[in-house]
C-alpha cells in the first residue's frame, strides 16, 4: 500500500514532464501504479473506504441488548463489573482475554449514547492580574531538621501569567499561616496583582451564600482591603479552577526531590539552612520566567509600606489548674499567672501573652484542636509538694519530657512503688532547676548501669559533673590615708 507522501512525489515528477515510465522509475514504482493513480486523481488516504464488515463473529452478540440496557440504566457502571456479571450468569461461555474486546464495544457505545462530558476552557491569562495560591504538604519528601522528622506545608504562590512562584513554609492553614504566608509571597514577588485566588480554605471562605457566590470571612476581607486585591475562590470540588497553582504543586515538590537527591541528603542542621535551600531552588526556578515576569512585574500595583501586623486577639483567664484554652487547645502556663487575665495575641507558629502591655511568655502554638501542650517547668514547684496528685493527673503523660524520664520513673515504679512518685517529681524538680540535659545523662547513665534513678544518686552524679569554676580572688591593698585627710576629726584628736 502506497503512501500519500509517495504519490505526491509521483505526480510532482509528472508535472515536471516526466514520462510514465521516467517517473516510474525515480519513485519506485511499476509503470501499472502510475497509470492507477493518474487516472483516480486520488491519494491512497482518499481511496481507503472504511470497512462496514466484521472480521470476526462478535462473541458478546447474544448478551449485548443486556449490556446496553444497564447502561443506559447507570452510565457510572465500570465494563469490569458487567463482565464480571456475564462470567457470572453464564460460567464458561466467556474468557479472562475477552474483556478488552468487551471495553472497546462499550468505550463505541458510550460514544455515540453517552452523556455529555465536562469541557475545559483554556484561559487567557493577563500580566498582573491574578496570583492563585493554596497549602501543600511536603511529608512525603522526607525532610528531616537534625536528624529528628520535620512535617511541614508549604504556602505556594504562582502569578497565572509567567507562573513565577513564591514560598513560605508553615504547619497549618489557618488563617494566620494564610496571612502570614501570603505577604511574605507578595513581598518575595515585588508588587501585588488585582485578583487573588485560593481554594476553599476555611480561614478564608464560608459557605456559598444565597445566589451562589462565596462569601469571605471578615478577617481575609481585611486582609484583601489592605493589599486592594479582589478576593477569588473556585468551586468546591473543582481543582482545576485553581489549577496554576495545582499543577506548581506537583512540579515544585518534585524539582525540590530531584534537588535533595542532586545534594545527597535530605537532613539540614536547622530549619533556617532548610528554609535558604527552598528559596535558593525557587529563585533558580524562577530565573527561566523572566521574560514573562518582566511583563508581570509592569502590570505589578506597588506593595504597601510595611506588612499590615495582623493577628486575632483573645483575652483568656488563667484557671486554677495554671491552663489557658486557646483556639480549642490547652496550654499550662507559670503558675505565678493564676487568676491573671491575659490577652493572648496569635500568630501562626507562636502565642504571645500580655498582661497590660506588658509581654510575660511566648508559647508555640498547636496545630488541631483538642491538643495539649504542658510544660513541666509550670507545674512542678507546686507538684513537688503534692506527690499524691500525680497519680491521677490527667496531664500526666506530658510531665515525662524524653523516654529517658518515661523509663526511669517505671524503673523507680518496680523497686521502690511506693516512693515512686515522689521520687520522680523530685528529679523533674531538679531537672527544672538546673539543666535538663545534665539531669537526663545522669539517668540514662545509671539505666544502662542497671541501677535505680533515685533522686539522691542523679544528684550526686549532676553535681560531680558540674563544672568548677575557678575563682582567683586577690586580696587588693587598702590604702587609707587618702580618706583620713577627708574626716575633720582627724586634725582635732590626731
Amino acid at each position: 500500500m502506497k503512501k500519500d507522501g509517495e504519490i505526491k512525489l509521483l505526480l510532482e515528477e509528472r508535472r515536471k514532464g516526466a514520462s510514465q515510465k521516467l517517473a516510474a522509475a525515480r519513485t519506485g514504482m511499476s509503470e501499472r501504479t502510475v497509470r492507477k493513480y493518474e487516472q483516480s486523481g486520488k491519494l491512497p488516504s482518499q481511496m481507503k473506504a472504511p470497512r462496514t464488515h466484521r472480521t470476526r463473529e462478535n462473541p458478546f452478540a447474544a448478551d449485548w441488548p443486556w449490556v446496553e440496557e444497564q447502561l443506559r440504566r447507570d452510565q457510572a457502571l465500570q465494563t469490569k463489573t458487567l463482565f464480571a456479571l456475564l462470567c457470572q450468569a453464564y460460567p464458561g461461555r466467556y474468557q479472562e482475554s475477552q474483556l478488552r474486546t468487551l471495553q472497546r464495544h462499550v468505550q463505541g457505545w458510550r460514544l455515540q449514547h453517552g452523556e455529555h462530558r465536562e469541557v475545559m476552557f483554556q484561559q487567557e491569562h493577563v500580566p498582573g492580574r491574578m496570583a492563585q495560591s493554596d497549602f501543600t504538604v511536603m511529608n512525603a519528601l522526607g525532610i528531616t531538621i537534625g536528624a529528628m522528622p520535620f512535617p511541614h506545608l508549604v504556602y505556594h504562590m504562582v502569578l497565572t501569567y509567567s507562573n513565577v512562584e513564591a514560598v513560605r513554609v508553615c504547619f497549618s492553614e489557618s488563617f494566620e499561616a494564610l496571612s502570614e504566608g501570603l505577604e511574605a509571597c507578595l513581598w518575595q514577588l515585588g508588587g501585588v496583582p488585582l485578583l487573588h485566588r485560593t481554594d476553599n480554605l476555611s480561614a478564608a471562605v464560608r459557605d456559598l451564600d444565597r445566589d451562589g457566590l462565596h462569601d469571605f470571612t471578615q478577617n481575609y476581607q481585611a486582609l484583601m482591603r489592605h493589599y486592594d486585591m479582589q478576593p477569588s475562590a473556585n468551586t468546591a470540588g473543582c481543582a482545576n479552577q485553581n489549577g496554576d497553582v495545582e499543577q506548581s504543586h506537583f512540579r515544585f515538590k518534585s524539582a525540590v526531590d530531584q534537588a535533595l537527591r542532586v545534594r545527597g541528603s535530605r537532613d539540614f542542621a536547622d530549619r533556617g539552612t532548610y528554609e535558604r535551600f527552598l528559596l535558593d531552588l525557587v529563585r533558580s526556578r524562577n530565573l527561566t520566567r523572566s521574560q514573562r515576569f518582566e511583563a508581570d512585574q509592569a502590570a505589578l500595583r506597588p506593595l504597601p509600606a510595611e506588612p499590615l501586623d495582623f493577628g486575632r486577639e483573645f483575652v483568656a483567664r488563667v484557671s486554677r489548674f495554671s491552663l489557658i484554652r486557646v483556639l480549642n487547645n490547652h496550654y499550662s502556663v507559670p503558675s505565678r499567672l493564676i487568676g491573671a487575665r491575659v490577652k493572648i495575641r496569635v500568630r501562626s507558629e507562636s502565642l504571645e501573652l500580655y498582661h497590660g502591655a506588658a509581654h510575660v511568655l511566648t508559647l508555640p502554638r498547636l496545630a488541631g484542636r483538642n491538643q495539649r501542650r504542658i510544660d513541666y517547668r509550670h507545674l512542678i514547684w507546686s507538684l513537688v509538694r503534692k506527690p499524691g496528685a500525680f497519680a491521677n493527673y490527667c496531664y500526666r503523660e506530658e510531665l515525662f519530657p524524653t523516654t529517658v524520664f518515661r523509663r526511669a520513673y517505671d524503673a523507680l515504679l518496680e523497686a521502690r512503688p511506693v516512693q515512686a512518685d515522689r521520687d520522680y517529681l523530685r528529679l523533674l524538680h531538679l531537672a527544672a532547676s538546673g539543666s535538663e540535659t545534665d539531669v537526663e545523662q545522669s539517668i540514662a547513665a545509671m539505666l544502662e548501669a542497671n541501677l535505680t534513678p533515685t533522686f539522691d544518686a542523679v544528684r550526686e552524679q549532676v553535681v560531680q559533673h558540674e563544672p568548677e569554676l575557678a575563682l582567683a580572688c586577690e586580696k587588693a591593698p587598702i590604702n587609707l590615708a587618702s580618706y583620713d585627710s577627708l574626716i575633720p576629726s582627724r586634725s582635732q584628736h590626731g
